[in-house]
């Protein structure tokens, strides 16, 4: 499987079903630093992040809007002093697609480049 954070998103549409977790198993390894969460009955990929201070969190989650808009798909972020919580799904499908995965790769390289 090509790794995650190389691929680019792809047009999703609501007409398909959420990843099952048979789907699921195999892409976690790839985002291990991700908890799956379920809220409001949906499956979704999260991460809680240490930043230095507020403005930390502030310039990580610039960075992830930025990669958010080129690939077209947006995570919910969550900005508090000193830690950003970071939360991709995708609503119009009710749950988690593959560009989630991709997505949470993706940030994962701008975590990295954080420390």
């Amino acid at each position: 499987m090509q790794d995650l954070h190389l691929m680019k998103c792809v047009p999703c549409h609501g007409q398909i079903p959420p990843l099952t977790m048979d789907e699921i198993n195999p892409l976690l390894p790839q985002v291990r630093a991700w908890n799956l969460v379920e809220e409001r009955g949906e499956l979704r990929l999260q991460r809680r992040v240490k930043t230095p201070g507020f403005m930390g969190a502030i310039k990580l989650a610039n960075q992830i809007a930025e990669i958010a808009e080129m690939n077209d798909h947006h995570p919910t972020l969550l900005i508090e002093y000193g830690w950003l919580t970071i939360t991709w799904w995708t609503y119009g499908i009710g749950g988690l697609h593959k560009n989630d995965f991709i997505m949470a790769a993706k940030t994962d390289r701008l975590i990295e480049d954080l420390r």
